[in-house]
């Protein structure tokens, strides 16, 4: 019973994340700033770890960081779409938090394994601003894309290492 009910959560995480992304890309700022927002609190609320809104803080910092310099080094175009600080649309800046709560769900198996977690980055990471600009009026630069799969390659390696420290302190809590 508890198997199912975990696996269950899990596939919640997942597909509430991949429905809130479409929404977020497809619906423009304001579907984002409300399905986002109301994702990332009903999941703080109800399934969140002790401590995990950091970590949906600090992605929101490293979306604003990585994607507006990325904007900034003309690797995004947003054509004549609103931009947080002249950086990036909210749509895509959500997009960071929402990543943040796969971390301890249903990505959770994976930073087990650091070397499938920075290959799996480098494809997923691209693939998604691919799809996203597919989608909409957003122009990637030839040279964001690699650029992509780098960053994302490291940034799954550092979340391997946030996790690992992670469960031990939650480890030796439990122990306490």
């Amino acid at each position: 019973m508890l198997a199912r009910r975990r696996l269950m959560a899990v596939l919640v995480n997942a597909l509430g994340f991949e429905v809130i992304w479409t929404l977020c890309v497809l619906g423009g700022s304001w579907v984002a700033a409300i399905a986002g927002s109301t994702w990332i609190a009903l999941h703080l609320r109800y399934v969140g770890k002790p401590g995990e809104w950091r970590l949906v803080a600090v992605f929101a910092l490293l979306g604003l960081a990585v994607d507006g310099g990325l904007q900034l080094a003309g690797g995004l175009i947003f054509g004549d779409q609103r931009l947080i600080a002249g950086l990036l649309p909210l749509w895509l800046w959500m997009l960071w938090p929402l990543f943040a709560t796969l971390v301890h769900h249903s990505l959770a198996w994976l930073w087990r394994w650091p070397w499938l977690a920075a290959a799996l980055g480098a494809l997923g990471g691209p693939l998604s601003y691919f799809a996203g600009a597919a989608l909409t009026d957003v122009t990637l630069a030839p040279w964001l894309l690699p650029a992509q799969a780098l960053v994302w390659a490291l940034l799954c390696l550092g979340v391997c290492r946030y996790y690992r420290r992670w469960q031990y302190r939650h480890a030796a809590t439990a122990v306490r």
